[in-house]
């Protein structure tokens, strides 16, 4: 399995909280991720599915290990689990702070430029990609 012929797992934007990320991934603390479904369809871009691999990089672009996703859902933000939120491995112990969390992330001027719309909210309604992965190697 060569690294580069991997599509790039990014987890936030390069940076602390992409740094932080990364760490829980390599140790093994962090075993599911959210998305937005509309970050997708913004960038015409496929939805991942089960199975897929992917090379995940740091803040420095290196690419330092490979996930396998394990399971793959869209649900309405509302419907997001509590083991779903524990699994992130960032630290949340109820759904309602793992909310808080990404819509302070989600409703950034990062996130909101790369969707082009200044003005972006989420709400119940708002679909999430949760994908869950394994960690298949560091590098």
């Amino acid at each position: 399995m060569d690294l580069d012929d991997l599509p790039r797992a990014e987890f936030a934007f390069p940076g602390p909280l992409r740094d932080k990320l990364v760490a829980a991934i390599l140790s093994g603390a962090k075993t599911s991720t959210s998305a937005l479904v509309l970050g997708y369809e913004r960038a015409n871009e496929p939805l991942p599915e089960v199975g897929q691999r992917s090379a995940v990089v740091d803040s420095e672009d290196r690419r330092v290990a490979v996930i396998e996703l394990t399971e793959v859902r869209v649900v309405r933000l509302a419907d997001v689990d509590l083991q779903h939120a524990l699994d992130e491995g960032e630290g949340d112990e109820s759904v309602a702070q793992w909310r808080a969390g990404h819509e302070t992330f989600w409703h950034s001027a990062d996130v909101r430029a790369e969707l082009g719309d200044p003005g972006f909210t989420v709400d119940d309604d708002t679909l999430v990609l949760t994908q869950r992965f394994r960690l298949v190697r560091c590098v």
